[in-house]
């Protein structure tokens, strides 16, 4: 009896996949990706490890590599991985890698392999052992390795804003070669970054006295001129305000002592912002002088500042605008209402006319101005003779 097919044709046979396809069939695409990052030739992030903790064999095995050959060798590995990340303006890697090439330079010699050595001390020549180096051309390649390290570390260090490393690799490089160009003209640039011009300068003119025609030498000079030109100017306007200050401090000092006004400071000076004694002209003594006032309150803890009280000005014309108090519910503050008091030098309290001019309560010789602030209390009539009352108490006079 002939056996029946199906109606989607015959069946097909299909071959079993490999053990280590069959494995990956099973893995998620996240998986397939995680374990490709383990392999070198795949790496997109660093990972050292093979998946379960442990030592990632293929990847130490390929930094090994790294660390194989004459010193010259490794070095100079190390730079060619440190031009590549600088070419891609890379520059922490970069600078990761002339420093490691750096390191592997002044690391010591390879001690011989006992293997390789006889009992007499006579080392074995296997096939395919390299023959003895040149010990000084491998200390002038190792020379030349180290000076492009260092220069090229100290562009690094240019970018990356670190002036003063950028200095000490561009004087390593002009250690092993005073004639490099590049270590003077990146040394004047970090000394201009940081305004040391002197330097910068001195690093340009030794540069061009080498190669006079340098174009980035010549510009890299425009602006060290450029610079000390600003500097200089800013050095000058500083100076000038220096020098006006201190006649504008004299001038005032003049004037105060002329209207017999004494004034003294303490170490709670108060913070009046920009207000100031002044002169309304102040290189000239005799110009009108202006304070500033605070009008104090005592039986209500409240106050008014005026910041330029003329010396010319009555106190009554300040509380013509003053009055009335928004605070005043019981009106007790009229300009004909209150008395005014200021404090003696002695700790005292004087009683002060309100009509009469700043200049002449102040020149009296019985107050002074203290911290560059007038302090004045103002007090109703019917409160006088409980404020000094307590103020004497307070004092004990």
């Amino acid at each position: 009896m002939a056996q029946a097919s199906s109606q989607n044709g015959p069946t097909q046979a299909s071959a079993d996949l490999p053990p280590a396809m069959a494995e990956i069939k099973s893995s998620s695409v996240d998986q397939i990706f995680a374990e490709m990052n383990r392999m070198p030739l795949f790496m997109t992030t660093l990972d050292e490890t093979d998946g379960e903790g442990g030592e990632n064999i293929a990847l130490e095995a390929l930094k090994a590599l790294a660390y194989e050959g004459t010193r010259y060798e490794i070095a100079e590995n190390f730079r060619q991985q440190g031009n590549e990340c600088a070419r891609e303006k890379q520059w922490n890697d970069a600078k990761e890698f002339y420093s490691k090439a750096i390191a592997a330079l002044k690391a010591p010699p390879k001690e011989p392999d006992p293997e390789d050595e006889i009992e007499e001390g006579v080392r074995v020549m296997e096939i395919g052992d390299e023959p003895e180096l040149d010990e000084e051309e491998e200390r002038r390649k190792e020379a030349g390795v180290e000076e492009a390290c260092y220069v090229n570390r100290a562009l690094c260090n240019l970018e990356k804003k670190n002036y003063r490393s950028s200095i000490q690799d561009c004087a390593s490089t002009l250690r092993l070669n005073p004639s490099n160009i590049k270590a003077f003209y990146r040394s004047g640039i970090a000394c201009l970054a940081l305004d040391k011009l002197p330097e910068a300068t001195d690093a340009c003119t030794r540069g061009l006295s080498l190669d006079p025609e340098n174009v980035s030498l010549k510009s890299l000079q425009t602006k060290i001129a450029s610079r000390k030109t600003y500097l200089e100017g800013v050095e000058k306007a500083r100076r000038e305000r220096e020098e006006k200050a201190a006649s504008e401090r004299a001038t005032l000092g003049l004037a105060l002592k002329a209207r017999n006004i004494k004034t003294r400071t303490t170490e709670q000076a108060p913070d009046l912002e920009d207000a100031s004694i002044k002169l309304e002209n102040p290189l000239d003594p005799s110009s009108t002088l202006t304070f500033p006032v605070i009008l104090l309150y005592p039986q209500h803890s409240q106050s008014d500042f005026v910041k330029a009280f003329s010396e010319f000005d009555t106190i009554s014309q300040h509380l013509e605008y003053i009055f009335p108090l928004p605070w005043d519910t019981n009106h007790e503050y009229g300009v004909e209402g209150v008395e005014v008091y200021m404090e003696t030098l002695t700790g005292g309290l004087m009683k002060v006319g309100k009509k009469i001019k700043l200049f002449k309560i102040l020149g009296s010789g019985k107050c002074d101005v203290t911290d560059g602030l007038v302090r004045m209390n103002v007090v109703p009539k019917a409160h006088a003779e409980q404020f000094i009352a307590t103020r004497k108490l307070q004092s004990g006079n």
